[in-house]
């Protein structure tokens, strides 16, 4: 049994609510005080002081895991599967580096896409400039040039990106039940086209930049004398503030702000994009189209909204498109 500082800290109050319940009735401001005090208490930023350092490796071999022959996840040393529960009693931890992992995991099957699928990874928006936030979709070679056939792909919400699934599949199943390639090299096998979206990838994310406030004093015209004394409490009043800020949340991570990719800001818009731009020029005859969950809903949209006028739809339903 582990006793963690958050339980040590929480105690001690426990025990005086309890002392103080069992007393008269004057005492119920007190305790509605403690409550008080309770409810503003933050258990995860409390727990944080308990954890390890969130820096986790870059790479599978960091993790000391890799993909055997059959696609599965295992341990380089143990060949056993990946372990969720690394550090006990350390959830959000553990958390953490399972994103990290998927992170890592995510850029592998982009690597699969391009080296053992011969896909192409294609910026969007076509016309974006160098500084402008980007995404990116996967193609074959033929997919606007093949004149029969064109498989578009387009997985669910969530954590997932393009040619996968699920990522809990893939780390603890394998490749082939948790990425797409098994219907991609089909597809290709049998003379398909292929465009694979990417319609979770909506923004990219940056460190908020750090707002300067400038002292009072810089345009003051107060006497120096008083203008030092405030500088000087200002700069005491900060120093207790960061010690404690250290101490209240010491894995407190970098603030970060979305920055939206233009005309791909959602899974739809995303869509709706890839049709306009891409599946809408292709050659094909006949467009087939493999959606995972919330992919389904976006193809939805894309029907309702890439296809406004009754004209439009009905050369839409002609070109013999199947979900």
């Amino acid at each position: 049994m582990s006793i963690t500082l958050s339980s040590l800290i929480l105690l001690p109050i426990w025990i005086s609510m309890a002392q103080i319940q069992q007393g008269d009735p004057d005492e119920k401001e007190k305790t509605t005080a403690l409550k008080d005090l309770l409810s503003r208490i933050d258990l995860d930023e409390l727990m944080k002081k308990d954890e390890p350092p969130l820096d986790f490796p870059d790479t599978l071999e960091g993790f000391e895991y890799a993909f055997n022959e059959k696609g599965q996840l295992r341990h380089i040393k143990t060949g056993e599967p990946f372990v969720f529960n690394y550090r006990e009693d350390l959830h959000r931890w553990n958390q953490k580096r399972y994103e990290a992992l998927g992170e890592i995991i995510t850029k592998y099957v982009y690597e699969l896409l391009e080296k053992d699928c011969n896909l192409k990874k294609i910026s969007i928006p076509v016309d974006a400039t160098e500084s402008e936030p980007k995404s990116f979709i996967f193609m074959s070679e033929d997919a606007l040039t093949n004149p029969q056939k064109l498989m578009v792909l387009i997985h669910g919400s969530g954590v997932v990106r393009a040619g996968q699934w699920a990522r809990r599949l893939i780390i603890n199943e394998d490749l082939d039940s948790g990425t797409q390639i098994p219907f991609i090299k089909r597809a290709m096998d049998e003379g398909y086209g292929v465009i694979v979206l990417n319609p979770n990838e909506n923004y990219i994310e940056v460190e908020k930049p750090k707002i300067h406030v400038p002292s009072s004093s810089d345009s003051s015209d107060e006497p120096a004398e008083k203008r030092e004394r405030k500088d000087k409490v200002s700069k005491e009043t900060k120093k207790r503030r960061d010690f404690y800020e250290k101490y209240r949340n010491p894995q407190r991570e970098k603030e970060m702000m979305q920055l939206y990719i233009r005309e791909n800001g959602s899974p739809e818009e995303h869509a709706v994009y890839v049709w306009d731009h891409f599946i809408a020029q292709s050659a094909a005859e006949n467009v087939f189209f493999v959606a995972h969950s919330y992919g389904g809903l976006a193809f939805v949209e894309l029907v309702l909204l890439g296809t406004s006028d009754l004209e439009e739809f009905s050369t839409f339903l002609c070109r013999d498109i199947k979900v």
